[in-house]
C-alpha cells in the first residue's frame, strides 16, 4: 500500500468538488489554451549550474528524507521558475493512496501563495490536470479560473507537465503566475519536464519505500502470530504430555528412548527408575516380526522428518503384548533424535473381536432365518409342489401300464416299447431334478457362490410357482435380455429372493384385474444386473417407507420378514433391493447385483 504523506496539516480550502458540485463550463478548453505562446515569447538564457544545484539537492533529500521529498520539489520548482505558486498533484481514488487508474487528483505538496491549500484536488475527468494526461504533453492556461470555476482566482497562468512510470501518467507538476508580472517562457518549460521526470523517479521510490513498509510491517505481524502462536502450542503441548491422554516418548534413532511421560511408562509396565537406567527401549521393546515396520519407519523419518502413524505391538515388561499406533517425527535440524506419540490399541482390539464375533452370530441368525422363510415357503407351496411331482409321476405311471398291456398282448413292437420307455426315464429324471431343486432350496448349507446367469435362475422360480401362477389366473409377461453378465451368487439364497418377490406380486394381484406379473433383467446404468418384478395389484400406498421393516407385513397370515431378509441376502452379495410404484397401479420390486467381473461381495 502507498500512502501520501503530506508536510502540512493545514485545512483544505480547494477540496475536490463532488460529482454533482461541478458547474457546468462557461469557457472552452481552447479558450484559456495559450501553449503555442512558450515558443514565442521571449526566453531567458538556461541556467545549469542552478538546475544542477536543485537537482542534488532534490536527490539528497530523497535519500535522507524521502517522505518530504514532493514538498522540497514544489519549493524547488517555485524557486526555479519564479512562480507564484507551485505543486504537485498525483493520481488517486481515496485521497491518500497512490493509483494511477484513480478518478481524482489529490495535492500533497503546494508552497507559495497556494499552501494552505495541501490536501486538496482536481477531479480527472474536469479539471487542467486530467487535461494535461488527456494530450499527453506540457500545457500553458490562462485564467484557470474562467472554466474551472472551482478554482479561487486570480490565476494569470499555469504551466502543467505530466510525468509517467513505467509509461503511464500518474501525476502533475504545475507552476502558477497570480498576475501579469510574471509570464511563463520555453526555459520554463524545459526546466518543469527536466523536474518532471525527477518527479517520476520520486514517486517510484516513494512507491517502494510504502511498499517496504507495509511488507516489514505485515512481517511483523505474522512473526508476532507467530510468537504467540508457538507460545500457544508449547502450552498445549505441555498439557498434552501431562494429562496423559497418550503416550508420549522422546526417542533417538538407536532404539533408546530418553523421555517419557506417565501414560507411556503405565502401558508398557515399567517406571521412571527403569527408564532412568537406560532399561526402556523401544528396539528391546520390538517382537522380532514387527521390526521391518521400524526399519521402514525409520527410513521414513530420515528422508522426511516424520513418519506416518502405524500399527506395531510393544513387549510390556511381564512380557505380555501391548497392541499400538505410533507416529512421531524428528527435532528440527536434529539427525536421530525426536518425540513420538503412542496410542494403546488393545481396548479397540478386544471391540473388534467382540464385534467380529457379534457378526458371526448374526450371520448365522440369519441364515437360520432365511431357511425357516424358505421352508415356510415350501410349506405355501405345498400344492405346487405336490403338482409337480405328480405330473412326472403320472406319466411314468401311465407310460410303465402301457408297457404292461403290450406285454400283456404280445405284442411287443420293439419302437413303441422303447419309445415308452424313453418317457418313462425323462419323467422320472423330471421328477427326479423337481426334487432335487427342493432338497436344495430347503436343506441347511453353507452359502455356496458362484457365477450365475440370472435368467436360469428366474426361469427356475417361474417353474417352481408354475401352478400358483396359474391357480391364480396370473400372465406372465418376462423381458429377459439375453447374454447378461453373469453374477456372483449363492443360487438357492438368489431363488429364495426371487420366490418372494413373485409370491408377493401373485398374492397382491388376488382382487385385481388384469393381473400381469411382468419380470425384466438388464444392466443398469453402473452396469450391474438389475431385475424388476411389476405386478398389477393395489401397490403399497404410504406403506412403500415400511415394507422393509421386521415384521411389518400387509398380509393377513403374514410374518413381515421375507423382504427383510431379502434386502439383507442381496446386500450381502454387494447389491440392493428397493421398492417403487407401478404405473398405473401395483408395485415394483428391484434389486441389482455387481457383474461378476466387478463384484465386491
Amino acid at each position: 500500500m502507498n500512502t501520501l504523506s503530506s508536510s502540512s496539516s493545514s485545512p483544505s480550502r480547494a477540496d475536490v468538488p463532488s460529482q454533482g458540485s461541478i458547474a457546468q463550463p462557461i469557457t472552452s478548453l481552447e479558450a484559456i489554451l495559450c501553449t503555442e505562446e512558450l515558443q514565442r515569447r521571449p526566453s531567458r538564457p538556461p541556467d545549469y549550474e542552478k538546475e544542477n544545484r536543485a537537482l542534488v539537492a532534490l536527490m539528497g533529500t530523497l535519500a535522507d528524507s524521502p517522505n518530504t521529498v514532493f514538498q522540497t520539489l514544489a519549493d524547488t520548482i517555485l524557486d526555479i521558475t519564479q512562480s507564484h505558486s507551485a505543486g504537485v498533484s498525483l493520481l488517486t481514488r481515496d485521497g491518500k493512496t497512490l493509483d494511477v487508474y484513480g478518478n481524482r487528483f489529490f495535492w500533497p505538496a503546494i508552497s507559495g501563495l497556494w499552501k494552505p491549500y495541501i490536501g486538496g484536488g482536481t477531479p480527472r475527468d474536469f479539471g487542467p490536470c486530467g487535461d494535461v494526461l488527456d494530450r499527453n504533453c506540457s500545457l500553458l492556461f490562462r485564467h484557470l479560473e474562467r472554466r474551472y470555476t472551482y478554482f479561487p482566482p486570480p490565476i494569470n497562468e499555469c504551466l502543467l507537465v505530466p510525468f509517467y512510470v513505467e509509461g503511464k501518467a500518474v501525476g502533475t507538476i504545475w507552476a502558477l503566475a497570480h498576475d501579469d508580472r510574471r509570464k511563463f517562457d520555453a526555459e520554463d518549460d524545459r526546466l518543469m519536464v527536466s523536474l518532471g521526470k525527477f518527479a517520476s523517479s520520486a514517486y517510484q521510490a516513494l512507491k517502494h519505500i510504502e511498499d517496504l513498509k507495509f511488507q516489514v510491517s505485515e512481517r511483523e505481524m505474522a512473526e508476532a502470530e507467530v510468537r504467540e502462536l508457538a507460545k500457544g502450542l508449547e502450552a498445549k503441548i505441555r498439557r498434552l504430555v501431562e494429562s496423559n491422554i497418550v503416550g508420549i516418548m522422546m526417542f533417538n534413532l538407536d532404539g533408546a528412548i530418553t523421555e517419557a511421560n506417565a501414560a507411556f511408562l503405565n502401558m508398557v509396565q515399567f517406571n521412571r527408575d527403569d527408564l532412568a537406567s537406560g532399561r526402556v527401549r523401544w528396539a528391546d521393546m520390538t517382537p522380532a516380526e514387527w521390526r521391518g515396520s521400524d526399519e521402514r519407519a525409520i527410513v521414513e523419518l530420515r528422508a522426511t522428518g516424520t513418519v506416518q502413524p502405524y500399527e506395531k505391538e510393544y513387549l510390556r515388561k511381564d512380557g505380555i503384548r501391548v497392541p499400538v499406533i505410533v507416529g512421531g517425527a524428528l527435532f528440527a535440524g536434529s539427525q536421530s533424535e525426536g518425540v513420538a506419540f503412542t496410542l494403546d490399541l488393545t481396548e479397540q482390539k478386544r471391540a473388534q473381536e467382540r464385534l467380529e464375533e457379534a457378526r458371526r452370530t448374526l450371520y448365522t441368525i440369519q441364515a437360520e432365518l432365511a431357511r425357516v422363510a424358505r421352508l415356510t415357503t415350501m410349506g405355501e407351496l405345498a400344492a405346487s409342489i405336490a403338482h409337480e411331482v405328480n405330473q412326472p409321476l403320472t406319466a411314468v405311471t401311465n407310460n410303465g401300464s402301457a408297457c404292461l398291456r403290450l406285454m400283456a398282448n404280445r405284442n411287443l413292437d420293439p419302437e413303441v416299447l422303447k419309445r415308452a420307455l424313453q418317457e418313462i426315464v425323462a419323467d422320472a429324471t423330471r421328477a427326479s431334478a423337481v426334487i432335487t431343486r427342493i432338497r436344495a432350496f430347503i436343506k441347511k448349507a453353507p452359502t455356496e457362490m458362484c457365477e450365475l446367469d440370472i435368467n436360469d435362475v428366474i426361469q427356475e422360480v417361474l417353474a417352481l410357482t408354475g401352478h400358483e401362477i396359474h391357480k391364480h389366473q396370473v400372465s406372465v409377461d418376462c423381458q429377459l435380455t439375453e447374454k447378461l453378465p453373469r453374477v456372483r451368487a449363492d443360487r438357492v439364497q438368489l431363488q429364495q429372493v426371487l420366490l418372494n418377490l413373485v409370491m408377493n406380486g401373485v398374492e397382491a394381484m388376488t382382487c385385481a384385474q388384469p393381473r400381469t406379473l411382468s419380470l425384466e433383467s438388464r444392466t443398469d446404468e453402473s452396469g450391474d444386473v438389475l431385475v424388476a418384478i411389476r405386478d398389477s395389484g393395489t401397490g403399497l400406498g404410504s406403506d412403500i417407507d415400511c415394507v422393509f421393516t421386521p415384521f411389518f407385513t400387509t398380509k393377513a397370515n403374514g410374518m413381515g420378514m421375507g423382504l427383510p431378509i431379502s434386502r439383507s441376502l442381496i446386500e450381502n452379495h454387494g447389491g440392493r433391493l428397493w421398492a417403487t410404484a407401478n404405473s398405473p397401479h401395483g408395485a415394483v420390486f428391484s434389486f441389482s447385483l455387481p457383474a461378476a467381473g466387478g463384484s465386491n461381495s
